[in-house]
């Protein structure tokens, strides 16, 4: 047998046109509309929504590419807060769509209205998983004493549900309905075969799921081809808000204190079916602080009055969940390691009117163990726990930031942090936020 390959094994070939390309149909647009993403550069809370909100405004179409209603994005425009979860932050203003999104449907519909904003939804997964992730806690409780610290919204569940092939989706809910039904009441059986305390009135909810999907089926759209015509249509402003952020990703994050779906810039491509050659702009999003939710390691963490001060200042609590977040100064060795993840091209840096009433302000650069510094962020979180964080402390500019709108109108120290943090991640600093609203976004360039 002969593993070589000549003309003879494809005839058409024998003259080929003296131009390869000839007879191709070329897409309208061959480049294709760029995307920009907006992500998380911490471990969420950063202010993404209102980061999103403020690029909404010259967008054609934003999309959310992953997560649940496990995320949390508070916008204020002309002093009216929204509080989204599942909807895009972007909804305020253009048409939005949502694709690789676990969806828990009561939720969905009672955020639409609760904001009372409408838009185009493209939906492919649900979740019925919610009780199993509360259940799993308990249980990691009392077995092992100790908890990941999850939002208990089921995120965890669906997503196994999903690597596992029995996942339920939204093109089966408004398929054959009777198939649904049987698909459910497996899943159900599964999840109750694994956890005995788990009760599921089956029959009540496959008749609200079948009031749910009829609701939902105008909103869907195939997402492939959508963001297909989208891509290569007519010269259009694309917008991708990611949810959670890199040091909760799945794979990137501080593991297993993480989320379970990819918040880095893969999510995009993966979410949406965008193909690289489209991803244009990455904008990472910090704070001028660190704030993490839950259990794991947090090596910058203030548990002070320093903290104190930033959690109360900040009105640090989660917009999912209800709890405070834990506080501590900026770390600039996670935001270089979400950084090395996601290529930004441009960093917003948000809330540093908190950090207004502060004598001197730290920021993390490096940390050492036994006295040494390490030359990584520790994928061990053992090891992330025992880590000395060395500090480059600023002094503080001591007046109030939340009126400036122009670099200017920033006091000169104020500066000087700002240009340290740019310089020692290497990216820069397109917007520095002072307050909640879009207005307090100072754009530098």
């Amino acid at each position: 047998m002969s593993f070589s390959w000549s003309a003879k094994d494809h005839k058409s070939y024998t003259n080929p046109p003296s131009n390869p390309t000839q007879g191709l149909k070329r897409p309208r647009n061959e480049t294709g509309n760029k995307v920009t993403v907006v992500l998380g550069a911490q471990w969420g809370d950063e202010g993404k929504g209102k980061v999103v909100d403020l690029l909404a405004t010259e967008s054609d179409l934003v999309c959310r590419c992953q997560g649940g209603n496990n995320a949390g994005h508070t916008v204020v425009v002309e002093g009216t807060e929204y509080d989204f979860h599942l909807l895009p932050s972007g909804i305020i203003n253009p048409k939005s769509i949502c694709n690789g999104v676990v969806i828990h449907l009561p939720g969905l519909f009672e955020e639409a209205e609760n904001n009372e904003k409408k838009g185009k939804l493209n939906i492919f997964r649900i979740t019925v998983n919610a009780v199993v992730d509360g259940i799993q806690e308990t249980q990691r409780q009392a077995t092992e004493g100790k908890i990941i610290g999850t939002t208990k919204k089921g995120i965890g569940p669906t997503y196994a549900s999903k690597a596992s092939r029995i996942g339920l989706r939204v093109c089966d809910l408004l398929g054959d309905f009777k198939e649904f039904s049987t698909k459910f009441k497996n899943l159900v059986e599964q999840y109750q075969s694994m956890y005995s305390s788990l009760t599921v009135d089956t029959e009540s909810q496959l008749k609200k799921l079948k009031e749910y999907g009829e609701r939902l089926r105008p909103m869907v759209r195939d997402g492939v081809y959508y963001m297909y015509e989208a891509l290569h249509g007519p010269p259009k402003k694309i917008l991708v808000e990611g949810a959670n952020a890199a040091l909760l990703d799945i794979d990137f994050g501080t593991y297993p204190f993480v989320t379970s779906s990819n918040c880095t810039v893969g999510g995009a491509c993966t979410g949406l079916g965008i193909p690289p050659l489209n991803i244009g702009e990455v904008y990472g999003v910090s704070k001028a602080y660190t704030t993490r939710v839950g259990i794991g390691a947090f090596p910058t963490e203030q548990l002070n009055v320093t903290g104190e001060l930033l959690q109360t200042r900040g009105h640090e609590v989660g917009v999912t969940t209800g709890r405070k977040r834990r506080c501590g100064w900026l770390d600039l060795v996670i935001l270089r390691y979400a950084h090395m993840i996601n290529g930004f091209t441009a960093i917003a840096l948000t809330k540093l009117d908190i950090l207004d009433v502060l004598d001197e302000i730290k920021v993390g650069v490096a940390y050492k163990i036994n006295g040494k510094r390490i030359p990584h962020f520790p994928a061990d979180m053992e090891l992330l726990h025992k880590v000395e964080v060395e500090y480059e402390t600023f002094p503080g500019w001591k007046s109030d930031t939340s009126a400036a709108r122009k670099w200017n109108n920033l006091p000169q120290k104020a500066q000087n942090y700002i240009r340290f943090v740019e310089n020692h991640i290497g990216v820069p600093i397109k917007w520095v936020g002072v307050g909640k609203s879009r207005e307090c976004m100072i754009q530098m360039f």
